[in-house]
Protein backbone atom coordinates (compact mmCIF):
# COMPACT_ATOMS: atom_id res chain seq x y z
CA UNK A 1 0.00 0.00 0.00
CA UNK A 2 2.53 2.44 0.93
CA UNK A 3 5.09 1.33 -2.07
CA UNK A 4 1.57 1.94 -4.38
CA UNK A 5 1.35 5.26 -2.55
CA UNK A 6 5.11 6.28 -3.19
CA UNK A 7 5.01 5.36 -6.65
CA UNK A 8 1.51 7.20 -7.72
CA UNK A 9 3.58 10.11 -5.57
CA UNK A 10 6.88 9.75 -7.79
CA UNK A 11 4.79 9.63 -10.98
CA UNK A 12 2.95 12.77 -10.07
CA UNK A 13 5.44 14.84 -9.70
CA UNK A 14 7.29 13.66 -12.81
CA UNK A 15 4.38 15.01 -14.28
CA UNK A 16 4.44 18.05 -12.77
CA UNK A 17 7.94 18.68 -13.55
CA UNK A 18 6.49 17.54 -17.29
CA UNK A 19 4.11 20.35 -17.54
CA UNK A 20 5.91 22.96 -15.84
CA UNK A 21 8.84 22.63 -18.26
CA UNK A 22 6.16 22.76 -21.17
CA UNK A 23 4.75 25.87 -19.15
CA UNK A 24 8.28 27.44 -19.49
CA UNK A 25 8.79 26.46 -23.47
CA UNK A 26 5.30 27.98 -24.07
CA UNK A 27 5.92 31.36 -22.32
CA UNK A 28 9.28 31.64 -24.65
CA UNK A 29 7.27 31.28 -27.34
CA UNK A 30 4.63 33.91 -26.54
CA UNK A 31 7.17 36.11 -25.19
CA UNK A 32 8.41 36.34 -28.68
CA UNK A 33 5.05 37.76 -29.81
CA UNK A 34 4.77 41.66 -30.27
CA UNK A 35 2.38 42.96 -27.43
CA UNK A 36 0.30 44.36 -30.38
CA UNK A 37 0.49 41.32 -32.25
CA UNK A 38 2.48 42.38 -35.83
CA UNK A 39 4.46 39.89 -36.61
CA UNK A 40 4.82 41.27 -40.07
CA UNK A 41 6.25 44.35 -38.56
CA UNK A 42 8.28 42.22 -36.38
CA UNK A 43 9.56 40.75 -39.47
CA UNK A 44 10.38 43.70 -41.37
CA UNK A 45 12.16 45.31 -38.42
CA UNK A 46 14.26 42.11 -38.40
CA UNK A 47 15.31 42.59 -41.95
CA UNK A 48 15.96 46.04 -42.01
CA UNK A 49 18.17 45.22 -38.69
CA UNK A 50 19.83 42.31 -40.19
CA UNK A 51 21.24 44.62 -43.87
CA UNK A 52 21.95 47.40 -41.57
CA UNK A 53 25.04 44.66 -39.76
CA UNK A 54 25.09 43.57 -43.20
CA UNK A 55 26.29 46.55 -44.31
CA UNK A 56 28.61 47.23 -40.92
CA UNK A 57 30.13 44.56 -41.49
CA UNK A 58 31.62 44.76 -44.93
CA UNK A 59 32.79 48.17 -43.89
CA UNK A 60 34.56 46.45 -41.28
CA UNK A 61 35.69 43.82 -43.58
CA UNK A 62 37.46 46.85 -45.81
CA UNK A 63 38.57 48.20 -42.59
CA UNK A 64 40.42 44.92 -41.41
CA UNK A 65 41.94 44.00 -44.37
CA UNK A 66 43.80 47.75 -44.90
CA UNK A 67 44.90 47.08 -41.84
CA UNK A 68 46.16 43.54 -42.49
CA UNK A 69 47.66 44.92 -45.40
CA UNK A 70 50.00 47.18 -43.14
CA UNK A 71 50.62 44.37 -40.48
CA UNK A 72 53.65 42.93 -42.02
CA UNK A 73 55.75 46.25 -41.36
CA UNK A 74 54.09 47.49 -38.38
CA UNK A 75 56.43 46.69 -34.69
CA UNK A 76 55.72 43.02 -33.81
CA UNK A 77 59.15 42.25 -32.09
CA UNK A 78 61.18 43.75 -29.41
CA UNK A 79 64.26 42.12 -28.28
CA UNK A 80 66.34 44.01 -25.24
CA UNK A 81 69.76 43.44 -24.30
CA UNK A 82 71.23 45.35 -21.01
CA UNK A 83 75.13 45.42 -20.87
CA UNK A 84 78.01 47.63 -19.14
CA UNK A 85 79.63 49.33 -22.25
CA UNK A 86 82.54 50.78 -20.64
CA UNK A 87 83.92 47.83 -18.22
CA UNK A 88 82.03 47.92 -15.04
CA UNK A 89 81.84 51.84 -14.42
CA UNK A 90 78.11 52.30 -14.67
CA UNK A 91 76.49 48.61 -13.83
CA UNK A 92 74.79 47.35 -16.94
CA UNK A 93 73.11 50.65 -17.36
CA UNK A 94 73.70 50.18 -21.24
CA UNK A 95 70.64 49.04 -23.57
CA UNK A 96 70.43 47.73 -27.30
CA UNK A 97 66.65 47.36 -28.43
CA UNK A 98 65.80 46.47 -31.63
CA UNK A 99 62.22 46.99 -32.75
CA UNK A 100 61.67 45.14 -36.01
CA UNK A 101 58.28 44.18 -37.86
CA UNK A 102 57.34 40.31 -38.93
CA UNK A 103 59.64 41.08 -41.98
CA UNK A 104 62.50 41.90 -39.35
CA UNK A 105 62.99 45.64 -40.85
CA UNK A 106 63.15 48.13 -37.95
CA UNK A 107 65.74 49.62 -35.82
CA UNK A 108 68.16 49.53 -33.05
CA UNK A 109 68.40 52.08 -30.36
CA UNK A 110 71.64 52.02 -28.60
CA UNK A 111 72.08 53.79 -25.20
CA UNK A 112 75.37 53.69 -23.70
CA UNK A 113 75.56 54.98 -20.32
CA UNK A 114 78.51 56.55 -18.63
CA UNK A 115 79.14 57.73 -15.37
CA UNK A 116 78.88 61.06 -16.06
CA UNK A 117 77.59 60.98 -19.91
CA UNK A 118 75.14 59.02 -21.84
CA UNK A 119 75.19 58.48 -25.71
CA UNK A 120 72.07 57.85 -28.06
CA UNK A 121 72.23 56.43 -31.65
CA UNK A 122 70.17 54.42 -33.91
CA UNK A 123 71.21 51.83 -36.68
CA UNK A 124 68.15 50.62 -39.39
CA UNK A 125 67.79 46.99 -39.62
CA UNK A 126 66.34 45.24 -42.87
CA UNK A 127 65.66 41.42 -43.32
CA UNK A 128 67.00 41.29 -39.85
CA UNK A 129 70.81 42.19 -40.91
CA UNK A 130 71.93 45.77 -39.76
CA UNK A 131 72.41 48.23 -42.95
CA UNK A 132 75.35 49.19 -40.46
CA UNK A 133 77.80 46.98 -38.76
CA UNK A 134 76.03 46.23 -35.71
CA UNK A 135 77.58 45.80 -32.33
CA UNK A 136 77.52 42.62 -30.47
CA UNK A 137 75.21 43.33 -28.00
CA UNK A 138 72.82 45.11 -30.68
CA UNK A 139 73.29 41.36 -32.96
CA UNK A 140 72.14 40.00 -29.42
CA UNK A 141 69.12 42.04 -29.54
CA UNK A 142 68.37 41.63 -33.10
CA UNK A 143 68.80 37.86 -32.44
CA UNK A 144 66.45 37.94 -29.26
CA UNK A 145 63.18 40.15 -30.92
CA UNK A 146 63.38 37.42 -34.08
CA UNK A 147 63.52 34.70 -31.63
CA UNK A 148 66.92 33.21 -32.75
Amino acid sequence: MIDAALVTAVIAIVVALVAVVQVQAMRRKLDSVPADGNLVGLLQSLTATSSANAAAVAQIEGRVSTLEGRLPYAISYIGVVAYDAFGNIAGNQSRSVALLSQRGDGLVITLLVARDSTVFFTKQVSGGRGDETLSPEELAAVDRALGR
